[in-house]
């Protein structure tokens, strides 16, 4: 028996080392100690910068016995190079199955998700189709054979209608926290629900609010008062459908978060509303989370018209502070769905804060939050907002606001 092991493990390190023709097979066969591939094919979109986004995990599974490094990734379009991970970009965008930390090597027998952002100018042609070839080093391997170059984890971009919606929230100095496209909170929040695993959160928005000293709160942190956003109005993004609506948890205490938090609890008080245009095909929903307790004022069932008001801003459910937590995906479930990319019709971007880094601390300590303003206020329509940007929308009418 021990005979035979060694002998699989010979044959193994062979396998790294060599490519064959397989007698009743025309096809070179290579060996692929790293198996790529994508679940979810990217939904082109247009970012608040003006320019196309093709976002989506490739799936890197390592087939071996020894540590993959993974040294580059070339993302090809149509055969072409388009963009290019090094190790170091590679390193904080690899992250190990079930974890929330990154990587830039695959132990063995693991699999990884690589998150991946393919930012195309504005007007160009998304490609067909995409695929990678990524560069290895196996410290296992014989010396010759430890670097490989493999090639696959072919996806076609999926050229789906996106959803043309208006704002969630009216009014000035909202910030756009942990949206697309290098945030690690949403953008990477990969779960396992229902033995498939979800991203539904791909594209969602923590939206926050700065008061006029670009504060997120001014008083005691633990009170909900304090909060510039705590109890302004939710809005309909578009005319839709409600099909799920939660109300009657109780506020969190800001400035930690809570215990024992059930999934179905989550969301806080909340609701998905279905998007009615026809060119959606029924299947694209909106959800609105952490409302304020007793807010919620529409029902299973009901026609909403856009601008009209769902609830008002809380901190119920997982949250830490009073904010609106809001997504867009393909099925009507905050967590076993796949988010998908949409358009804001109207907003101006009026200063970009520098990074997660700075907000994080403003939302800690009350603190101003630094900013870059931007001169002159940039007027963006059919876009989706871009993460940690200072953002003002249209206010509606009052009529519409009761």
């Amino acid at each position: 028996m021990r005979r035979h092991t060694h002998l699989c493990g010979a044959l193994f390190v062979a396998l790294l080392t060599l490519s064959f023709t397989h007698p009743l097979a025309h096809a070179k066969e290579n060996p692929t100690p790293l198996i790529l591939s994508v679940q979810n094919p990217p939904v082109p979109f247009i970012g608040s910068d003006g320019n196309t986004h093709l976002v989506y995990e490739l799936w890197m599974l390592n087939f071996s016995s020894g540590d993959i490094a993974v040294k580059s990734v070339e993302i090809l379009g149509d055969g072409k190079v388009i963009t290019t991970l090094d190790s170091a970009a590679i390193a904080t965008r690899l992250q190990p199955a079930g974890l929330r930390t990154s990587t830039g090597s695959l132990s063995k027998s693991t699999q990884a998700l690589l998150f991946i952002d393919v930012t195309l100018p504005g007007g160009a042609a998304v490609p067909h189709q995409l695929s990678h070839r990524v560069t290895t080093f196996i410290a296992a391997a014989p010396p010759a054979f430890q670097n490989l170059i493999e090639t696959g984890g072919d996806t076609t971009p999926h050229q789906r209608a996106i959803a043309a919606i208006h704002p969630p929230l009216a009014g000035n100095n909202y910030i756009s926290a942990d949206s697309c496209c290098d945030s690690v909170r949403h953008m990477r929040a990969a779960i396992g629900v229902n033995d498939h695993v979800w991203l539904a959160q791909r594209y969602a928005v923590d939206w926050e609010q700065l008061d006029s000293q670009n504060r997120i709160y001014s008083g005691p942190r633990e009170k909900l008062e304090s909060y510039t956003i705590f109890g302004k109005p939710v809005l309909a993004v578009a005319d839709g459908t409600v099909v799920s609506t939660i109300d009657g948890l109780p506020e969190q205490t800001p400035g930690k978060y809570p215990q024992g938090i059930s999934l179905d609890e989550a969301d806080g008080n909340s609701v998905i509303l279905r998007l009615d245009d026809p060119a959606l095909g029924g299947h694209t929903f909106a959800l609105y989370a952490h409302m304020q307790t007793g807010s919620v004022r529409v029902h299973v069932g009901d026609k909403v018209h856009i601008g009209q008001v769902l609830g008002l801003v809380g901190d119920t459910g997982n949250s830490i502070v009073p904010h609106l937590h809001f997504q867009v995906m393909a099925e009507p479930s905050s967590l076993s769905a796949n988010g998908l990319p949409y358009a804001i019709d109207s907003f101006q971007i009026t200063a970009a804060v520098p990074d997660t880094a700075a907000f994080d601390k403003a939302e800690t300590d009350g603190s101003p939050i630094a900013n870059r303003a931007i001169h002159p206020l940039r007027h963006v329509e059919n876009a989706l907002p871009l993460d940690q940007l200072i953002i003002s929308f249209p206010a509606l009418p009052s009529e519409r606001m009761k």
